[in-house]
């Protein structure tokens, strides 16, 4: 159950941000989500560099996000997952005269399409820390408030997903726990850490950085962990 923590307050956050978005129309303020944002920008900056700094060996990250990042860009993650958003919304949202469609689809892209997703389920699933996603339920919470306000309810529909596909991930992640040793869980965290930063450098639109091209950091970060192991056992140190 710890693994779906994140994942469960995830869903009622946008759960109460729909439906107070829906009664409150248009009369909410642009201005406050941008508040939200910023501030949530800079507590993910803090957040970020936690765990990035909690590395035990910085060659560790630093192999992990080169070798990662290579394959990430060689891969397009980061143009996949926005080609995705553009593919759903054009299929669901196009023609259609209901803001519903429009509503659910804009929404399903926003939580669901994204590095915390990935990074918040994975740290949920592996440690059963929901930090990051607590982090991301804040965030969408209130992005559901303004969306369902121009949008209408639609919003709502995302919950459903949020809880089978956020929480999917999580439950993935859970089965590697016992595979993994705590160096291992350790550097997968301080890479993630880094990726954050990412993130609030994004939210902060101090840099636009690509952060899903470096998502397979996190799983090349074990790799390397084992590498350098055996590494130092051939050298017999």
């Amino acid at each position: 159950m710890a693994a779906l923590s994140g994942t469960l307050l995830n869903a009622a956050t946008v759960l109460i941000g729909g439906l107070l978005g829906t009664a409150l129309g248009d009369r909410l303020p642009a201005t406050l989500r941008e508040t939200v944002v910023r501030g949530v920008g800079l507590f993910t900056l803090a957040m970020g560099v936690k765990f990035a700094i909690d590395t035990s060996n910085l060659l560790f990250m630093l192999g992990a996000m080169l070798l990662g990042g290579i394959v990430g860009s060689l891969l397009g993650v980061d143009a996949r997952l926005n080609r995705l958003g553009e593919s759903l919304q054009r299929r669901f949202a196009r023609g259609s005269t209901s803001t519903v469609a429009e509503g659910f689809v804009t929404a399903a892209i926003v939580f669901c399409v994204g590095p915390l997703t990935f990074l918040g389920s994975i740290q949920n699933g592996l440690s059963g820390d929901p930090s990051l996603l607590s982090v991301k339920s804040v965030l969408d919470g209130f992005t559901a408030i303004a969306l369902a306000a121009t949008l209408g309810w639609g919003v709502l529909l995302t919950i459903p997903l949020i809880l089978i596909y956020q929480g999917g991930l999580a439950l993935g992640a859970s089965l590697f726990v016992g595979l993994l040793t705590d160096l291992q869980l350790r550097e997968m965290s301080a890479v993630g850490g880094l990726l954050i930063i990412g993130v609030g450098l994004k939210l902060l639109s101090i840099r636009d950085v690509k952060v899903a091209d470096f998502l397979p950091a996190i799983i090349v970060s074990p790799l390397v962990v084992a590498a350098f192991g055996r590494l130092l056992e051939a050298l017999g140190k």
